[in-house]
């Protein structure tokens, strides 16, 4: 695989891949080629995400998959989960040989391993890889697990790159899809248990007391700051993160586990983005306030 790394190619310019880019062009003399099937639809999240760089000397927008990342050292997929195989699929037929395609979606492992088979007979090195954080504020410095046989050699190119928190987890594909997985379903529960908790807590008028309560279990001085951080998280990825809890909920069945809570989260993200108007609000009182005022039976207490 080649270890000069020219142009990359960008597979997706949504929340995470918009940052990527950025900073690759701020830290790197690379050129970017970037293909989002959005982004022929005006006013959509991607072509948005565009508009910083249509200007710019060194970005080029593809507009064929098929022709897409032709010539590209390095393809950097970060779509949805729903979407991951279906777009892999569609530019496979432009990766180069000898080039690197990794994997930042957060998919079930079995995914991650449909996805090798795909990519590696093409000769190109599939590299799996987990943000294991929000990709704010950290960015290119958040944490990343890789896994697979390609993984270690694609570490040392990674932290040339500006990705500085690489680090390989397994040589086998799964690895570091199975952790994020696993992290997943706790982060995303405690978004949808704090949410549906608050928002109860609102309607009896006892949410300090609750917020009281939950500082003598779990100390922390700005449990009002953080139940509305991870409320807010809710209003405005709920949809994508349902999508990564269908993939948990595979996930957690593979394993032998009846994936009750995993689910019920996935219906409580999946119900959260109807409020995202409510995200002008900054703190808790006004963010509970304002969703229960949507509420189909919202009653006044």
């Amino acid at each position: 695989m080649s270890s000069a790394i020219k142009t990359i190619g960008m597979l997706g310019l949504g929340e995470v891949g918009v940052r990527i880019v950025h900073d690759l062009l701020q830290g790197t003399s690379a050129d970017i080629v970037i293909w989002d099937k959005q982004m022929s639809t005006v006013e959509s999240q991607p072509w948005r995400n565009g508009q910083e760089f249509k200007d710019h000397d060194r970005v080029a927008f593809a507009q064929q998959p098929d022709t897409a990342f032709a010539g590209c050292d390095l393809v950097l997929s970060a779509v949805t989960a729903e979407q991951a195989i279906a777009a892999a699929t569609l530019v496979a037929p432009s990766l180069s040989v000898g080039a690197w395609f990794v994997d930042f979606n957060s998919v079930a492992p079995r995914t991650k391993k449909k996805l090798a088979i795909l990519i590696n007979p093409l000769g190109v090195g599939f590299v799996e890889a987990a943000i294991m954080s929000p990709i704010e504020p950290q960015r290119l410095t958040a944490p990343i697990l890789l896994a697979g046989p390609h993984a270690k050699g694609f570490m040392v190119i990674g932290k040339q790159l500006g990705f500085s928190r690489m680090q390989s987890c397994s040589s086998s594909y799964g690895k570091a899809a199975a952790t994020k997985i696993c992290r997943s379903v706790i982060i995303k529960g405690m978004e949808a248990l704090v949410s549906e908790s608050m928002l109860t807590a609102k309607y009896y008028g006892v949410e300090q007391a609750v917020l009281d309560s939950l500082n003598n279990l779990f100390p922390r001085k700005d449990w009002p700051e953080h139940a509305c951080y991870l409320i807010s998280r809710t209003l405005e990825h709920g949809e994508r993160r349902a999508e990564e809890m269908s993939d948990a909920v595979i996930t957690v069945k593979e394993a032998g586990i009846e994936p009750l809570m995993t689910e019920a989260c996935q219906v409580r993200q999946q119900w959260a983005p109807q409020f995202n108007a409510s995200l002008i609000e900054t703190e808790l009182d006004g963010l509970l306030t304002s969703i229960r005022q949507q509420l189909p039976k919202y009653t006044q207490k």
